[in-house]
């Protein structure tokens, strides 16, 4: 059966200019934000709980209830904090909401200030999205020029300013609290928490830090309500709700983004939206969210210990039968991330793959924590000497314990980042790591590509 598409999120792709408020305004746009201000603010906040929008960033969290830890008449004033700093490799769907569709994304801004009395947002994108930053900013203009933004919000007395904010290329900056202190104009290390953002965020004030996507989805379930939004999701039952925008890349027929209901598995992701895999090779592996989190295997089987167990009705099917959830894949020993997946065919070296991820989180931890800093550098230099057949078995088994010592001894998650998708490899490839040592070289020989 072909994998579902709504076009509900991506409805505007494809559509001429549709980055102009003209065209945005033709094609429905700024109707919820309009049925935003009839509502009571508190009515919009159970809208976004009833439609189960888990957070589109990675990590998951309901974003209905992180709205709701804002405390009613605070000292300071509230501000939201978009997280458009897209920095996660094999991740590319925020791009396409803000070069394609950026209004969307304004009245997501517009729709989330007017539920939780906030009047200053701001929008953290990657430095290195210029299309992004110039999209975001000619709609913040062009909705300025409308009277959607200013002293008034369409003739309602709510005062709101949008402000595009360019980061400066470092990865670290996707953690909420390191995002925050480069807002500040800090240096991007993630804070110690508590005091959580809803408490003290940015510049000191009660602060709502989502997901780009997820802010761009709040029209959407405004426009049709929350409850009709979650049901749109095949593992609605599972407090996860809606439809969500997929990304596909590396070994496939056609890597892209795709806009699929929450629930499809690995296997729809790959061969129904991508195309399969590229000349028709086996498959090996395919990192499902972003490079953060563990690979998973076709040969690898769902193992529910009873019939209570959430993965239960998946019980001795393949991994990559399971649909796409943040429980069922954090059930999974991996977690869902961004969706966006990263296929590798039998062609890969998994040692120079891993190599290549330790690399980038040795290059991108921000240093504050030893056990990242040391440790990142550490798995990269020991998947180096793997790689290039210089390693003992006894540096085989230190690898596995840098990793595991890295794991919850770090602030903030990059540490748990690195060290995760490390133990994945050498738990489904420990064969391909032990080869290399026994040989003395790499046995593929062809650069990983």
């Amino acid at each position: 059966m072909p994998v579902e598409n709504p076009k509900i999120l991506t409805k505007n792709y494809g559509v001429p200019n549709s980055w102009t408020i003209d065209v945005y305004e033709r094609q429905g746009g700024y109707t919820s934000l309009r049925k935003a201000l009839t509502m009571e603010p508190a009515k919009i906040v159970d809208e976004v709980k009833a439609a189960n929008l888990r957070g589109r960033g990675g990590a998951g969290f309901p974003a209905g209830l992180k709205w709701s830890f804002l405390k009613p008449n605070p000292p300071r004033p509230n501000y939201l904090v978009v997280n458009a700093d897209e920095s996660e490799p094999g991740t590319f769907k925020d791009r396409t909401l803000m070069e394609i569709d950026p209004h969307r994304c304004i009245e997501g801004c517009m729709i989330t200030a007017v539920a939780l009395d906030i009047h200053q947002v701001f929008i953290y994108v990657r430095g290195e999205l210029p299309l992004s930053i110039r999209r975001l900013q000619q709609a913040v203009h062009e909705a300025r020029s409308k009277g959607y933004l200013g002293n008034k919000v369409l003739h309602k007395e709510h005062k709101l300013d949008i402000v595009v904010h360019a980061g400066a290329g470092a990865y670290i900056c996707g953690e909420e609290t390191g995002l925050l202190n480069s807002l500040e104009g800090k240096r991007g290390e993630p804070r110690l928490k508590p005091p959580f953002p809803a408490i003290a965020g940015a510049f000191g004030a009660p602060t709502i830090v989502n997901n780009l996507e997820t802010i761009a989805t709040i029209p959407t379930i405004l426009d049709m309500g929350g409850d009709n939004f979650s049901k749109l999701s095949r593992i609605h039952q599972f407090k996860d709700g809606g439809v969500r925008l997929y990304g596909v890349a590396g070994h496939v027929k056609k890597p892209g983004i795709y806009e699929a209901p929450v629930g499809i598995s690995l296997r729809e992701l790959v061969y129904d939206l991508g195309g399969g895999v590229r000349g028709d090779r086996k498959l090996k592996g395919v990192i499902p969210g972003g490079s953060s989190t563990p690979v998973l295997r076709e040969e690898d089987l769902v193992v529910a210990p009873d019939e209570k167990h959430r993965l239960h009705a998946w019980h001795g099917q393949s991994h990559l039968d399971v649909p796409m959830g943040v429980d069922t894949m954090r059930d999974l020993g991996t977690m869902l991330g961004t969706v966006c997946a990263t296929v590798m065919d039998d062609t890969t070296c998994m040692v120079r793959a891993a190599q290549n991820l330790m690399k980038f989180y040795a290059h991108e931890s921000c240093g504050q924590c030893t056990p990242c800093r040391e440790g990142c550098a550490w798995m990269y230099r020991l998947c180096t000497k793997i790689e290039e057949g210089k390693a003992t078995r006894g540096e085989l088994e230190m690898l596995s314990d840098v990793a595991n010592n890295i794991m919850g001894n770090t602030i903030c998650a990059l540490g748990d980042g690195a060290a995760m998708p490390m133990l994945g490899f050498l738990g489904k490839y420990r064969a391909e790591f032990e080869e290399h040592v026994r040989l003395g070289k790499c046995p593929h020989g062809q650069r990983w590509h």
